[in-house]
C-alpha cells in the first residue's frame, strides 16, 4: 500500500492570484507573500503531502503539511502549511471525496513556522476540531492563541493519554515535552497504524539527493547557490540544480559549513562589479559564497544514504537538554511498526523503521551513565568539522546566559 508506485503528484495551477498569502508579515521568510502548494499523495486513498517553501537568502527548504484519510470517514491534517486559495481547493478536492477536515494538528509548541497557520486554516474548516501540543508559547511575546487566530470553542490541549483521542483507533502518539526555562521544545509523534507511517515535526529528517518537486517549481534559488563566485552566470540544466540544492541543503542544516568559506569585503565588492546581473533579484550582484573543492563530500555525509538523522541544532542545543527523556521516548516511538517516516521537512518520504529512527538518537547515549548504556544502538555522528559553528553557537549562548549546559549524568 506504501510502494512508491503509489506516489502521484499534482502540480499547481499557473495563477498567481492563488498563490496570495498576506499574513507573511508575521514570520516574514521567502517566498514572502506567494506560496506555492504542491499535494502528493504517499499511501493510495489514505494520505497526502502538501508542500510549500520557506527560507533566508534563496537557502530554501520545503515545509510540509500531512493529510490522513479517517476510516469512519473524514480527514486529519497534521501541521497546516499556509491555507492560500490553491491550498484549500486541493484540500476540498479530498474533502469532496473522503469527508470534511474532522482534525487539525499543531504537534509543536515553539514552532511559529508551523504555529502561524494553524489559526487561519482551522477558519477555512470551521467543523474541525482543533488539537495542539501542550505547552504552547511564541517569542518575542508570548501571545495567547486566541490571538493567534486559534477558534477558542475548537481548540484543545491534545489528551495526556494518546487513547483518550478521538481518533485513538487509527492512531497512537507520543509527547515530546522538554523544560526549556525560557519556554519549551514539544514535539507530537504520531503513527498511522493502518498504513504503519510516523507522522514528526521536526525531531528527525532526511536530505534527498536531487532537490525536491516543490523547489524546481521556480529553480533560481538553486541556480544561485549553484554559482562559483559572483561572476558566473546563472545557468539552468540538471546538474546545477542538482548542485544548488546539495549547498542549499548544507547551509540550512549547518548554517556555516566547513566547506565553506566567505569572501573577503573587498573581493566581495569586486564580484559585484563583474556580476552579470546587479538587480534586486540578485542581491544586486552580491554573492560573497566560496565553496571548497569538498563540499560534496560533506554533503554526502549529511545524506548518508538517506538515513533519518536529528537535526545538529537539536542536537547540540536541544535534545541534551533531557536526555533521559529523550531516550525514553525514542524508545516509545521505537515500539510502533512503522515502515516509513513523513517529517514536516526536507524529504517527503523516509523508508526507513522503528531500529533506524531510534539509532538517529544514538548521539545521546554519551550522556547518559555508564548502566544506562547497555542498550545503546550504533551512531552515526555527523562530521565534527561540520557541526563547529553550531558547538561554537551553544557556548556562547550559554556564556551570555541565554542558554544552559546539557544536563550529563554523573
Amino acid at each position: 500500500m506504501n510502494s512508491q508506485e503509489h506516489h502521484s503528484r499534482v502540480q499547481p495551477q499557473e495563477n498567481p492570484k492563488d498563490w496570495s498569502w498576506l499574513f507573511w508579515p508575521a514570520v516574514p521568510l521567502y517566498p514572502y507573500n506567494k506560496r506555492r502548494t504542491l499535494r502528493r499523495e504517499i499511501v493510495k486513498d489514505t494520505i497526502w503531502t502538501f508542500d510549500q517553501l520557506q527560507g533566508i537568502l534563496y537557502t530554501i527548504v520545503p515545509i510540509r503539511m500531512t493529510v490522513v484519510k479517517l476510516v469512519a470517514g473524514g480527514l486529519l491534517v497534521y501541521a497546516p502549511v499556509a491555507p492560500t486559495t490553491e491550498c484549500v481547493r486541493l484540500v476540498n478536492e479530498l474533502v469532496a471525496v473522503h469527508g470534511d477536515v474532522k482534525y487539525i494538528i499543531l504537534p509543536t509548541s515553539s514552532g511559529l513556522e508551523h504555529k502561524v497557520f494553524v489559526g487561519p486554516f482551522a477558519r477555512r474548516f470551521p467543523s474541525a476540531q482543533v488539537f495542539v501540543a501542550p505547552h504552547q508559547w511564541s517569542f518575542p511575546f508570548n501571545l495567547p492563541l486566541s490571538w493567534l487566530g486559534f477558534p477558542q470553542k475548537r481548540t484543545s490541549l491534545l489528551p495526556e493519554d494518546s487513547a483518550q483521542a478521538p481518533f485513538a483507533d487509527e492512531f497512537d502518539y507520543a509527547v515530546l515535552d522538554i523544560n526549556l526555562g525560557r519556554g519549551s521544545f514539544v514535539e507530537v509523534a504520531m503513527f498511522h497504524k493502518r498504513s504503519r507511517t510516523l507522522l514528526v515535526t521536526d525531531s528527525v529528517l532526511s536530505v534527498p539527493e536531487e532537490p525536491p518537486t516543490i523547489v524546481q517549481l521556480d529553480p533560481y534559488p538553486l541556480l544561485f547557490h549553484a554559482r562559483e563566485n559572483g561572476s558566473e552566470v546563472i545557468e539552468d540544466n540538471e546538474a546545477n540544480r542538482r548542485k544548488g540544492w546539495q549547498r542549499i541543503s548544507l547551509f540550512a542544516i549547518y548554517f556555516r559549513p566547513s566547506a565553506l568559506e566567505m569572501a573577503g569585503l573587498g573581493q566581495g565588492f569586486r564580484d559585484v562589479l563583474k556580476a552579470p546581473d546587479r538587480s534586486p533579484k540578485a542581491y544586486f550582484g552580491l554573492f560573497p559564497f566560496r565553496w571548497k573543492e569538498n563540499w560534496k563530500e560533506s554533503f554526502d555525509a549529511l545524506r548518508g544514504n538517506g538515513r533519518p538523522f536529528v537535526a545538529p541544532i537539536l542536537q547540540t542545543l536541544i535534545l541534551p537538554q533531557a536526555p533521559t527523556q529523550v531516550l525514553n521516548w525514542a524508545d516509545k516511538v521505537a515500539t510502533w511498526d512503522f515502515g516509513q517516516i513523513i517529517s514536516c521537512h526536507f524529504d517527503s518520504l523516509i523508508e526507513t523503521d522503528s531500529d533506524q529512527f531510534r539509532q538517529a538518537f544514538a548521539f545521546l547515549e554519551n550522556k547518559l551513565s555508564v548502566s544506562e548504556k547497555q542498550s545503546a544502538s550504533p551512531s552515526q555522528p555527523l562530521p565534527t568539522e561540520d557541526l563547529k559553528f553550531i558547538t561554537e553557537l551553544e557556548a556562547n549562548l550559554v556564556r551570555r546566559g541565554i542558554a544552559t549546559p546539557p544536563k550529563e549524568k554523573v
